[in-house]
């Protein structure tokens, strides 16, 4: 029996790849290696029992403005978004911090004397967002479907971050910018990081950064149970490493690296497109710590207790140099560290009056460097007292995360490099960026619309393959 599509791969992308496929009437069956759903969205308890630790992405603002996931019955299969009564904070020296509200007067409030010109920003993309959303979440070679709209946002995106806000009378604004582009993993003076901390400003303002009940792994388990419902079939502890390890289909969509599709498709791929895949540039690794503590982190400006994220690196100028020092290889005393406090949003992430905590930061790619203290001193710089609330860690790094899941190759956390002309050309450039060949398709994070926890990649390429061969 021929299947109509086998999709490689059951974290969220393949998920909703194969969840696209079967409400369409194919028959479609999932393969993946791990004895588990979720891929990098996975939760365990990895430091202490009751505290859950989400494995890969935490921090997942995208997954609940996904329009592929808005349009599924999620919450029938267990899933519940929670919103902070803070959407992300970034500390600053003296006992300050800029904070993003979802109302944009309120986190204006905090910006001091560039309240003003940050109303001008947001207020814009607030007004013009569910006009961009479809082009931001989805290949920015097609034809906009609101090309103002697009052509407002890409003026200001097209920009670097520390570009766009030059001139700011005080540090707060470019600060909570920075921390917002730095999601780019790149130098925040090249082109296009403010791209990056447009999207978050927009969704901060929007949708918000709303935390899954449970943990991480509540994405997965709900889209695998929705699957089931709908016929789809999900097979663990399979992994694919040749063709053969495939029954016969009509259509495939590999939801991991270029490298890896190359290496399983071998000649099916043309030896141009497999030279450029297995070159596919990975950018730089995450070095991530979980925390288990006592009690809340005692912040010393008081409004990040309420911030499901903060991103704790200062200023602009130190958040800019932190990532300039990774992109040439180096590791920063001081690094830019993303931090998630889920906790205070989801009791059942902690015991009764305990908290998790969930840091990373950005290291070369492959990096075996312990990054441990580094990332407890900036956490400690800005809440004076954390050290004494850890009742335990666990430290994973670069190669760990790979272990964990193949396709965070050297601890990449956004499927490869968005360097240069890669942000907009995933993973080459062309009006149909998920078809690699008439029956094969490409669905990661090294596609359209890229990292993050979404779906989106795999929406996109069960789309094409529905306009393909299996129309």
């Amino acid at each position: 029996m021929t299947i109509d599509a086998v999709v490689v791969g059951a974290g969220p992308n393949g998920l909703t790849a194969a969840i696209t496929l079967a409400r369409a009437g194919r028959s479609v069956v999932v393969f993946e290696q791990a004895d588990e759903v979720g891929g990098a969205c996975r939760s365990a308890e990895t430091t202490l029992p009751g505290f859950i630790h989400d494995l890969g992405a935490a921090v997942m603002p995208l997954g609940h403005a996904s329009p592929a996931w808005q349009e599924l019955p999620l919450a029938e299969h267990g899933l519940e978004w929670i919103a902070p009564a803070a959407e992300f904070g970034q500390p600053l020296d003296g006992g300050r911090a800029a904070i993003a509200y979802r109302d944009v007067d309120r986190t204006a409030s905090t910006l001091g004397p560039d309240a003003d010109r940050y109303r001008k920003v947001a207020g814009s993309l607030v007004r013009d967002w569910e006009r961009l959303r479809p082009s931001l979440l989805g290949p920015l070679l097609r034809l906009p479907r609101h090309p103002v709209a697009l052509a407002r946002f890409g003026l200001r995106g097209i920009r670097s971050a520390t570009g766009l806000t030059a001139g700011a009378a005080g540090d707060a604004y470019p600060a909570l910018f920075a921390g917002a582009a730095a999601h780019s993993v790149l130098p925040l003076d090249r082109p296009f990081t403010a791209s990056f901390g447009l999207l978050f400003l927009a969704l901060g303002h929007t949708a918000g950064f709303q935390y899954p009940r449970g943990g991480a792994a509540s994405i997965s388990r709900a889209l695998a149970s929705y699957l089931g419902t709908i016929g789809g079939e999900i097979r663990l502890s399979r992994p694919v490493r040749n063709w053969d390890d495939l029954p016969a289909h009509r259509a495939a969509i590999f939801t991991t690296g270029p490298p890896a599709l190359a290496a399983i498709a071998g000649t099916r791929l043309t030896e141009r497109r497999r030279r450029r895949f297995r070159s596919w540039p990975y950018g730089p690794g995450a070095f991530k710590v979980d925390f288990a503590l006592d009690g809340p982190i005692p912040w010393a400006a008081p409004g990040l207790a309420d911030a499901g994220t903060v991103h704790v690196g200062g200023t602009m100028e130190e958040v800019a140099e932190a990532e300039r020092l990774v992109a040439e290889g180096s590791h920063p005393e001081r690094p830019f560290v993303l931090l998630a406090q889920p906790s205070v949003a989801d009791p059942t992430r902690a015991p009764a009056g305990r908290q998790t905590v969930w840091a990373y930061c950005h290291v070369p790619n492959g990096s075996e460097v312990d990054m441990t203290d580094r990332i407890e001193a900036q956490i400690e710089r800005f809440a004076p007292g954390f050290r004494d609330r850890i009742l335990a860690r666990t430290a994973t790094s670069p190669s760990s995360l790979e272990a964990m899941n193949p396709n965070l190759v050297g601890g990449d956390v956004g499927g490869g490099s968005y360097a240069g002309t890669r942000l907009l050309f995933r993973p080459s450039a062309s009006l149909r960026p998920h078809r690699v060949t008439d029956s094969i398709f490409l669905g990661s994070a090294s596609t359209p619309p890229g990292g993050g926890v979404h779906g989106m990649g795999g929406y996109w390429a069960a789309r094409a393959a529905l306009s393909g061969p299996l129309r």
